[in-house]
């Protein structure tokens, strides 16, 4: 998982899914605001 950074002070964020929170500046910030890139797991597949 990728870990998401406060865009004013470059710490990093809660995991909130939608509004992300910074310990260090209390800023809130959401989703939108913050640049990271969604990768979804691969299918698991039988092997056998």
């Amino acid at each position: 998982m990728n870990k998401t950074h406060c865009p004013r002070c470059h710490t990093t964020l809660d995991e909130g899914p939608i509004m992300f929170r910074c310990a260090r500046c209390r800023r809130a910030v959401f989703a939108a605001d913050v640049e990271t890139e969604y990768v979804p797991r691969l299918a698991l597949t039988d092997a056998a």
